[in-house]
């Protein structure tokens, strides 16, 4: 590599790192692939990330998963002579040594050295990179020492002082470039320390999200907005919420969704409660299905519409969610968006994991009338007894009385 970065990886750290809301992730990922066909070592190594996950690169993008193939390109990007690919592999465990027998470098220094030109010259994804070489004690391979490189414990303990508090301005240089990474370790660095090397400085955090979000990086508004409501400053904490979904962070319009469906920080708005549900649908997700489903299940800020409904609680089920259960059982209970099914009603009310007198009802009429099940009336007047003072439990219960003889047993008049 020489000591620039190829317009082609300038342009992709752009769009995927620095202004991630510019919505161009998808042709930054394509541009890279191209680059690293070519021989771009950098292009291999910022790929290999982005294949990596959330913990790499922003979920937004939607960038597919595959860790063999990030393997496989990080070990692309040492041979190609890529030096941030050398470092970035070193920090993933995976700079083996038949991969380190690769690299055009002499050694880890001078791949280091040239990283850090790149970082001193103000490119935000190598300053990142420096300060985690800092930050994860890398600096001990790249500078080949040892605790024994050292007269005494002292010395060696003022040394990783040294080099560990590096990494504080250099994430701090990233993350005022774009890399919105940087807060997270920053964040580490001063809650947590570093042994008895670094000492916490808890306050220094405390602003650090909220920093992000002023920055634009839709992660931070989402956390910072939390944050906000958890102190109990709904209407600031919507207005995060919302410049976070409007940046892309996924399924964010969800919650800016919940809240105006409850009135959380604003005026009550089930309407635009419904068309915010709508917008995370083609993410899948599951929160997003079982909201918009409860409105068409009520007809509360949209038409009644018990098909649709149906099939909306009946996705999020599918993918593992049991919110909706209590749901799909009143659909199958009263034959709504679905054919009446008490078996299958039954099921569904099994698996509601609160207390609710409605739920109790109708196992009790399930029971009691032997719908789909066995019949069992003693079964059936415990749940209807249990549904409390509630006119239909209450008028379920006029059908059963108690025998005059034996033991006072229940049976159905």
């Amino acid at each position: 590599m020489s000591k620039t970065l190829s317009k082609e990886v300038l342009s992709a750290l752009e769009d995927i790192y620095y202004h991630e809301r510019t919505g161009r992730g998808k042709e930054a990922f394509a541009l890279l692939e191209k680059a690293s066909d070519a021989g771009d070592g950098d292009a291999s190594c910022i790929l290999a990330r982005c294949l990596c996950g959330y913990q790499y690169v922003w979920a937004g993008h939607g960038f597919p998963e595959d860790d063999d193939r990030a393997t496989q390109l990080l070990h692309k990007s040492v041979e190609q002579g890529s030096a941030l690919g050398v470092l970035v592999a070193l920090r993933s465990g995976e700079l083996k040594p038949a991969v380190k027998k690769t690299m055009p470098f002499a050694n880890l220094q001078e791949a280091f050295d040239e990283v850090l030109q790149l970082a001193e010259e103000g490119n935000a994804f190598c300053q990142y990179v420096i300060g985690n070489s800092y930050f994860w004690w890398d600096f001990l391979k790249i500078q080949n020492k040892k605790k024994s490189s050292f007269p005494n414990q002292v010395a060696y303990k003022e040394y990783l002082k040294e080099n560990i508090s590096k990494c504080e301005d250099w994430f701090w240089k990233a993350l005022r470039g774009g890399m919105y990474f940087a807060a997270n370790n920053l964040n580490r660095y001063y809650k947590e320390g570093d042994e008895d090397i670094i000492a916490p400085r808890p306050e220094m955090a405390k602003d650090l999200f909220k920093i992000g979000a002023e920055y634009g990086y839709p992660i931070h508004q989402l956390i910072y907005a939390e944050a906000l409501e958890k102190e109990g400053r709904k209407e600031e904490a919507l207005h995060w919420f919302k410049e976070a979904a409007e940046g892309g962070q996924p399924d964010t319009w969800t919650e800016v969704g919940r809240r105006y469906w409850d009135g959380t920080g604003t005026t009550k708005d089930e309407a635009y409660a419904v068309q915010c549900f709508e917008k995370d649908i083609p993410s899948g997700n599951v929160k997003s299905y079982n909201l918009l489903g409860r409105a068409y299940y009520t007809g509360r800020g949209t038409s009644l519409d018990y098909d649709k409904a149906f099939s909306l609680f009946s996705h999020a089920y599918e993918k593992g969610s049991k919110w909706g259960v209590y749901y799909l059982a009143e659909c199958c209970f009263n034959g709504r968006g679905t054919p009446k099914d008490y078996a299958r009603a039954l099921a569904f009310l099994d698996e509601v994991y609160w207390e609710y007198w409605e739920a109790d009802y109708m196992r009790g009429v399930i029971y009691g009338q032997g719908l789909g099940v066995t019949q069992d009336i003693p079964k059936a007047v415990a749940y209807l007894q249990k549904a409390g003072n509630h006119a239909e439990a209450k008028e379920e219960l006029k059908h059963y009385k108690k025998t005059l003889f034996g033991f006072g047993q229940w049976v159905r008049k």
